[in-house]
């Protein structure tokens, strides 16, 4: 039996059940036990309800058929490769870093779950990128720890884009970024940039892909600087800013989960969001500017739809010049975020 007082109100409960007396909750004593359980027969038999004040209120015990589920169900390999490297799971601390990224992704199903979806629509051009510029397939998965595959993420250190670039680095690689548009928010072109950076930190790091991520996350002047301090040259050993120390792990934490959402999440690649059905045009604006949205009606599709397409673009009107927007393929201009079944 567990009794409250809220306020002036006492509460009970006895057995799954709350007994109200005079306006007040109160638990029946021993003397009036026998009496309690002959109100219950009377109210379960009697059609007419008695005062609320004098009623028995028996709350039915919760059933659960289903299995309780554990996250302790799920184990991590005893071995683990990324870009061709092993990760080092025989060090204590090493193993006890991934698993803590890889338990804190599977312990928010839900959102892991649209995680996984969400690859079958960002992946596909940036496995085509990696694969033509001899860069290990296994890069991808730094999209999720960025952005989410969020082309329009934004970060309070104004990093944008699904690579989510800081507006010098941004300019190093000639992405844009004016009032009209942030290059840095277009997949195919930040993937681009991604690349060349990735390649040029991969050589900077003797082809130590865990200090190129490090690198691209904190900066390959301050990684350099803190390997020179700590006078260690592998990223397992070396103390760096917190969100550094977890970013190489929850990115190999997300390359085992995602690249089997089967396993752990038990989705198949039919329930994959679909790669878009898109084409590139050109659009000429001669006139001092023109909305986004007379843009959209001409090539079948509507203002909301152009602004997912085209994440780059901040303003609802472009001004005068020439611009490649992305529209739906003109076969598909009102299905083109639709999930059609696989056969």
């Amino acid at each position: 039996m567990i009794v409250k007082q809220l306020g002036a109100v006492w509460l009970v409960v006895l057995l799954g059940g709350f007994f109200v007396v005079g306006g007040s909750w109160a638990a029946p004593s021993s003397s009036e036990q026998s009496e309690s359980d002959n109100e219950i027969a009377v109210s379960d038999q009697s059609d007419e309800l008695t005062e609320s004040e004098d009623r028995l209120v028996i709350l039915p015990e919760i059933q659960r058929d289903d299995e309780r589920f554990f996250l302790s169900s799920f184990k991590l390999p005893e071995k683990l490769t990324f870009a061709g490297m092993e990760v080092p799971l025989d060090n204590w601390q090493v193993r006890e870093r991934i698993e803590y990224e890889f338990y804190q992704f599977l312990a928010n199903q839900g959102e892991s779950i649209i995680l996984a979806k969400r690859t079958g629509r960002c992946f596909p051009p940036v496995e085509r990128q990696l694969a033509e510029a001899g860069l290990p397939d296994d890069l991808k998965f730094m999209l999720l720890v960025e952005s989410k595959c969020i082309a329009a993420a934004y970060s309070k250190a104004k990093a944008s884009g699904p690579w989510q670039f800081i507006p010098s680095t941004g300019r190093r690689y000639r992405l844009k970024s004016d009032a009209v548009r942030d290059e840095r928010r277009n997949l195919e072109m930040s993937t681009e940039a991604a690349v060349k950076y990735l390649k040029h930190l991969k050589d900077l790091q003797q082809d130590d892909w865990f200090l190129a991520m490090a690198s691209y996350n904190a900066g390959e002047v301050r990684v350099r600087k803190l390997l020179k301090a700590q006078k260690v040259e592998d990223f397992w050993k070396m103390h760096g800013p917190r969100e550094t120390m977890r970013y190489v792990p929850r990115i190999i934490a997300a390359k085992e989960i995602y690249s089997q959402p089967e396993k752990y999440l038990g989705l198949s690649q039919k329930d994959l969001y679909l790669p878009l059905e898109t084409e590139t045009v050109t659009v000429t604006v001669t006139e001092s500017k023109r909305t986004l949205t007379s843009v959209a009606e001409e090539f079948g599709t509507y203002f909301l739809e152009l602004k997912l397409l085209n994440p780059e673009f901040k303003k609802d009107m472009i001004p005068r010049g020439t611009y490649k927007i992305k529209v739906p393929r003109q076969t598909c201009p009102n299905r083109c975020f639709k999930q059609d079944k696989l056969p």
